[in-house]
């Protein structure tokens, strides 16, 4: 009795230490974000860091000025980008393997409540079929609205996406812990 006891107990340790989780084998997770002032880049380092994952950033091809994203200039280059639907901002650079991630943590600011059109550019660069999506932003005021739930069409329907959160940009690594841990994922921040 007291064997087989043990024996339960070191196959459950083999399989916590493993990272084995109910997606079936050791699940891969990518944070991938988009930060012009740094915000949003910070806690896409939190996250990536409870975890201990890898942490890709999308970044424009032409890296946005000052004067860019002015939203107060209707003809700036982000004001201009928000206003045509059609718009996808070239990406430098790409994530290789996508095809291991299993889970996706995709940053990004809210640009007029929306996410960026560089976002649109990333989720169509690749297949994301199976996978899970959980989206989160920073704003100076807005919340993150339907900017997460407008991104769902561009990724196949088989896509999981998990409610997308709004994080002040000064949140602690310890509330993204929490918020982390609370998703309902067999993952574990730390």
């Amino acid at each position: 009795m007291i064997k087989a006891v043990v024996t339960m107990l070191v196959a459950f340790m083999m399989i916590v230490m493993s990272g084995t989780t109910g997606y079936g084998e050791e699940t891969n997770v990518l944070v991938a974000y988009f930060s012009c002032t740094g915000n949003t880049r910070s806690l896409a380092e939190h996250v990536a860091g409870t975890l201990s994952v890898t942490l890709y950033e999308i970044k424009p091809e032409i890296p946005y000025t000052t004067a860019d994203l002015n939203w107060r200039d209707n003809s700036s280059r982000a004001s201009l980008e928000k206003n045509d639907p059609s718009s996808r901002p070239a990406i430098s650079g790409a994530v290789e393997n996508m095809g291991k991630y299993d889970i996706v943590f995709l940053g990004y600011p809210i640009w007029w409540g929306q996410a960026p059109r560089i976002i649109c550019t990333f989720l169509e660069s690749y297949d994301f079929s199976g996978k899970t999506i959980i989206p989160f932003c920073t704003s100076g005021s807005s919340g993150i609205g339907s900017s997460a739930t407008n991104l769902h069409g561009l990724c196949a329907d088989s896509t999981n996406w998990l409610s997308g959160e709004r994080l002040p940009s000064g949140t602690s690594r310890n509330d993204v812990v929490k918020w982390i841990n609370g998703l309902g994922l067999d993952i574990i921040a730390e």
